[in-house]
């Protein structure tokens, strides 16, 4: 008769990696949180809160909901010094003094617009050491998301490795993959933004993905669309610079970093379109870049045609 494997949870998980004790210990904080912004997406309310974030777009209620369960979860506990919210105009300070601290950046939730239709959704987080929350992405000590689908799922690195964890019937985060790992070569591709706005390179490079016979994959949402390439181990997700807006649309901070990290803790890449995401320096909060990241070949490919093949 086959022993079953045993199951480990995020505490053991973390404690077993070598992780040092406070930042687990702020990792299982966060993870915490996410429980109860689980129960807000599938009970609170759908409509508008009303008000508005730092970028002038109408808050959900779910957004400011979330929000709140995230950032009082995260100001009681005593190893974080500071704080950024997606849906703040502001680094909030929490226990400066405490110089072991940590600084975290996070979206509390990512595609929330989709919630009304059923579709997954996520929180995206970005862990720094000290009070600093725009030393830049090269400078994580760790980063996570979690999903909040048919199943909850919970994804984190923290430099040892990308490891998904499922939430159970009791509340716990169980893992279900360790060390996942990134393809060379993918064969799906997630194409963020207008096509009538793309540029030439990059619809270049779009075509080239068609004619490849690449599968579209796009569900409108960062963390459903980061999650299925990673743990497929393939595939490209791509939020380019458009026409009137070089730019892009994601943020750096609260979207692009962790991404990043963890799609090249996997063994996979991102990038801007010039250089590595993780070398991008951040100046502000609301700071935005273009994003391919995904399988390295994948990426290498879309910085050629970026810059000129065709």
């Amino acid at each position: 008769m086959t022993a079953e494997r045993e199951i480990i949870g995020l505490r053991r998980h973390l404690r077993e990696s070598g992780i040092k004790p406070e930042l687990r210990g702020l990792i299982c904080e966060i993870a915490e949180s996410t429980k109860y912004v689980i129960n807000a997406v599938r009970t609170g309310d759908l409509g508008l809160a009303g008000t508005s974030n730092l970028y002038g777009e109408e808050q959900l209620a779910l957004d400011v909901l979330s929000d709140n369960i995230i950032t009082e979860q995260l100001s009681k506990c005593s190893l974080v010094a500071s704080i950024a919210s997606e849906e703040k105009d502001i680094v909030e300070s929490v226990h400066p003094d405490y110089k072991g601290g940590y600084s975290v950046a996070f979206d509390p939730l990512d595609g929330s617009s989709l919630v009304d239709v059923n579709l997954a959704v996520g929180s995206i987080f970005s862990i720094y050491k000290g009070d600093n929350i725009l030393q830049g992405g090269r400078k994580q000590v760790a980063a996570m998301f979690v999903v909040y689908g048919p199943r909850t799922s919970l994804i984190y690195s923290a430099g040892e490795g990308v490891h998904e964890f499922s939430l159970n019937h009791l509340g716990d985060f169980k893992l279900t993959r360790e060390n996942i790992q990134m393809k060379d070569l993918g064969n799906i591709y997630s194409p963020g933004g207008n096509r009538n706005k793309y540029t030439p390179e990059h619809l270049n490079y779009i075509k080239y993905l068609e004619n490849k016979g690449y599968k579209l994959r796009y569900s409108g949402g960062l963390v459903p669309d980061i999650n299925l390439i990673l743990l497929k181990g393939e595939g490209i997700f791509m939020y380019p610079e458009l026409i009137g807006a070089p730019n892009g649309k994601l943020r750096l901070l609260f979207e692009l970093y962790p991404v990043a990290y963890l799609i090249e803790q996997a063994g996979g890449a991102a990038s801007d379109g010039k250089q590595p995401l993780l070398d991008v320096p951040v100046d502000n909060i609301d700071q935005r870049a273009p994003i391919y990241v995904g399988c390295k070949n994948d990426v290498a490919t879309a910085v050629e045609y970026l810059n000129g093949k065709e």
